[in-house]
């Protein structure tokens, strides 16, 4: 009975160490880069940090430089809104972008993230722009 009981406690410690995102109060919580109130739910984003510390932006471009600044590796957890379902998080290093002036975004890049690129591409073919994966955004962006 003990060494189920230390069991237990071992699974729950480990699980309660894996970094996860967690929701965003939007209207309420701050971006963490440029202090803007986050509003947006279509392209907020979140960095979550090794011991579980989550960064929270009101967009993908206030994210990308902070983790230039702070080094990527550090976060294992990347996550932006997925623009066709707002609010919901898709995988920021294996989400789709799309850079369309047709297509505003809360700090000017008119950078948005979508979970794929199947779903990426019709708004492409509507609103215009070029799509990039999540290394040939950090480039394009950094221009």
């Amino acid at each position: 009975m003990k060494k189920l009981f230390y069991l237990s406690i071992m699974i729950l410690a480990a699980a309660a160490c894996t970094p996860t995102a967690k929701p965003i109060e939007y209207g309420a919580d701050a971006c963490y880069y440029c202090k803007m109130t986050i509003v947006d739910r279509q392209h907020a984003a979140e960095a979550v940090s090794a011991k579980g510390k989550v960064f929270m932006f009101d967009a993908i471009e206030c994210m990308v430089p902070y983790l230039a600044l702070e080094g990527e590796d550090n976060y294992p957890v990347l996550v932006v809104n997925d623009y066709l379902k707002p609010g919901e998080w898709a995988d920021a290093r294996s989400a789709t972008y799309l850079i369309s002036k047709g297509l505003p975004s809360p700090m000017g890049a008119f950078l948005t993230g979508f979970a794929d690129r199947a779903a990426a591409e019709p708004v492409q073919q509507e609103k215009g722009g070029e799509l990039y994966n999540w290394e040939s955004m950090k480039q394009a962006i950094a221009r």
